[in-house]
């Protein structure tokens, strides 16, 4: 199951979609309409969850792009969905940018060409990143590249590590930020410090910026210092953004044009694309203006949540990282996932107030980890408002 697939249909809570597949197939099809309902009911909620939206208001958002509707529709890539890639391209600062169907494609793409390029098919990346987790093992499946691994800590790995790999590798892959160990990001001098002994391993650097457009705030640098440090960037349009669908790819025009080869042979040379291109490009001029100001909120409600939990007696909670480097973090508690699923189900019902959604048990045993995004609708929130939905939800535990 990709990452794209468990995005698209369990917004917050890691696997979510694991949990939907698992629904259907045992035919609880009724559990997950109650919780749609539920969340989609609620008045008072952080982010609106992507299984939220109906295909009208989708169809509906498509004309807030900046961008002329009578102008004729793309085929083949033209059009819109070039307008699209020139403006991605000068955001981050590159020659060129090329849009993919998705996220996966893309970095597949990217990181076959780039062993092409350097002549060794070994990617070093992280254990817990997209290819390695969401991807069913298409490097090596379909790429026939092979992977090594600077880290098995749920962190970004150190230069040091990067330098002390015990055998060549052509490409280092960073995932910024890595989800799966809590949307963590490296210092801005640690990924310089990264790219630098990238470099001295004769390698290339490729940026998995799928929620790059978020970082700036960590970095404390604009988008083109961080894209300039990598040889290619792949960067996503619904993860941040809330466009339908797609990526792009960026970097040097010839490297480039040769992933738009790749992309034809991969099946993404794609009739029509608009409604994921005007999606991408009012994604671009409403939310990348906002994440900075998500970022900060972030880092509020998650002081809250603390400060909740301590007052509302949970025996133990970890709220990963503390400060999130992100406008996205993790929550942890001692409970089992079901029942703190019905506990922020009831809340939601009850009261109108979707603190949480789904929880998942993939850490160490006993404990449950749910993953919150912060975005327009927590704008609202006082600290005081997380603080008491907190009580709200520990008194249905």
């Amino acid at each position: 199951m990709t990452d794209d697939v468990r995005d698209v249909v369990g917004d917050v809570a890691k696997d979510d979609s694991a949990d939907a597949v698992t629904d259907g197939a045992a035919g609880d099809a009724e559990r997950v309409e109650r919780q749609v309902a539920a969340w989609r009911g609620a008045s008072r909620t952080l982010s609106r969850g992507v299984r939220e939206h109906t295909v009208g208001e989708l169809l509906a958002a498509l004309p807030q792009a900046p961008y002329d509707l009578d102008a004729p529709a793309d085929l083949y890539g033209d059009g819109v969905v070039a307008d699209l890639e020139r403006r991605v391209a000068g955001l981050l600062g590159t020659e060129d940018a090329a849009f993919f169907p998705s996220g996966t494609m893309a970095q597949q793409i990217a990181l076959r060409c780039w062993a092409g390029r350097t002549g060794n098919p070994v990617v070093a990346l992280h254990p817990m990143s997209h290819p390695e987790q969401w991807e069913g093992g298409a490097l090596s499946v379909v790429s026939g590249l092979r992977t090594v691994h600077p880290t098995a800590e749920p962190r970004q790995p150190t230069a040091e590590e990067v330098a002390g790999l015990a055998e060549p590798f052509g490409t280092l892959m960073l995932e910024l930020p890595l989800r799966d160990a809590g949307f963590l990001l490296p210092t801005w001098e640690e990924l310089e410090e990264l790219v630098d002994a990238a470099r001295e391993r004769d390698a290339v650097v490729h940026f998995d910026g799928a929620r790059l457009w978020e970082s700036t705030v960590h970095f404390g640098r604009p988008l083109t210092e961080i894209a300039g440090l990598a040889d290619s960037v792949y960067v996503s349009f619904y993860k941040s953004l809330g466009g339908l669908s797609g990526a792009c790819l960026a970097g040097t025009r010839s490297f480039v044009e040769e992933t738009r080869v790749w992309r034809h042979r991969y099946g993404g040379q794609v009739f029509r694309q608009f409604p994921q291109a005007l999606s991408a490009l009012a994604g671009l001029e409403r939310e990348l203006p906002l994440l900075p100001s998500y970022v900060a909120q972030a880092k509020v409600v998650a002081e809250a949540l603390r400060e909740g939990f301590a007052r509302g007696g949970v025996p133990w909670f970890r709220v990963h990282p503390e400060a999130p480097h992100t406008h996205q973090f993790q929550v942890w508690l001692p409970y089992e996932a079901d029942r703190l699923t019905e506990a922020s189900l009831r809340l939601a019902e009850e009261t109108g107030t979707a603190l949480f959604r789904r929880w998942s048990a993939d850490g160490p045993p006993g404990l449950s980890m749910t993953e919150l995004e912060i975005t327009q609708p927590g704008l609202a929130w006082t600290r005081e408002d997380v603080e008491d939905a907190v009580a709200g939800f520990v008194a249905r535990l």
